[in-house]
């Protein structure tokens, strides 16, 4: 028998932008028959670079899951990092090549039956609730950031307030991203995985988030979470994107969800 039924969506705004830089997917791989692969890139460094940027970080998450297996190269959490490699040094050329600055965060989650591993470069965040707890989140990398882990705390909450986008790791920079992984072996029925860009995350409080993915399935929890953050931001939004991935009873699954 199944442990879980998987409900999972995406959703994406163009916000108040003139362009949509943001990249949101959920893929599957022959590779993988018991696991799904959520990202979120939020591109940055002008119109085209940024676009093509995210654009990249999606395109080679879909190669490596599809050619990568599992116990290539050390797992799952390898995999993830290769993703996040290949991109880096792909956005990297292509910057050079087009004299733009192209950068982007990345966020990506590997589900399976028994097992959820994630990796995150940026400000594009992950949220893992249990019945509308919170019981992880993914810490931005910003120059905030950057000064709590020095020791600096007087000037993280300056920096916070000055420079509260300002990033310190993300693909495509001059230098290597630091790359952050977590994982768990913990899953159970009620635990929801939130990935999600700064243009969504920036108008929620975790209660507030935690209480509607409890509350709702995924694609009514989307429509709702994209509706009060175009409303909370009075015409001056980001780009936003989404991803929901619920873990549900078995019998308890709405139509179309994937069996594990």
């Amino acid at each position: 028998m199944p442990r879980f039924k998987v409900t999972a969506c995406t959703a994406e705004h163009i916000g108040d932008r003139a362009e949509q830089q943001d990249r949101v997917a959920i893929l599957t791989s022959p590779r993988h028959p018991n696991s799904l692969l959520a990202v979120i890139s939020d591109g940055m460094g002008g119109r085209t670079g940024g676009r093509m940027a995210a654009d990249q970080v999606i395109a080679t998450a879909a190669h490596v899951f599809r050619d990568m297996g599992e116990d290539d190269a050390g797992g799952l959490q390898r995999l993830l990092t290769t993703i996040a490699d290949e991109a880096h040094t792909v956005i990297r050329l292509s910057g050079l090549s087009s004299e733009k600055d192209p950068h982007a965060t990345f966020v990506a989650l590997i589900v399976r039956s028994d097992y959820a591993v994630w990796a995150h470069a940026g400000d594009s965040r992950l949220y893992h609730f249990r019945d509308g707890r919170l019981v992880h989140r993914t810490e931005d990398q910003t120059y905030a950031f950057f000064l709590r882990n020095q020791g600096r705390q007087e000037e993280a909450v300056e920096a916070e307030r000055k420079f509260k986008h300002m990033l310190v790791s993300s693909l495509g920079l001059a230098r290597s991203p630091t790359l952050l992984i977590g994982d768990t072996t913990d899953l159970r029925s009620g635990d929801v995985f939130l990935l999600c860009s700064d243009g969504l995350w920036g108008y929620f409080t975790d209660a507030e988030l935690g209480e509607e993915l409890a509350r709702s399935a995924p694609r009514e929890a989307s429509d709702e979470l994209l509706r009060r953050a175009r409303q909370r931001a009075q015409g001056a939004g980001d780009n936003l994107s989404l991803a929901i991935i619920k873990l549900e009873p078995p019998e308890a699954g709405r139509a179309g969800a994937r069996s594990r």
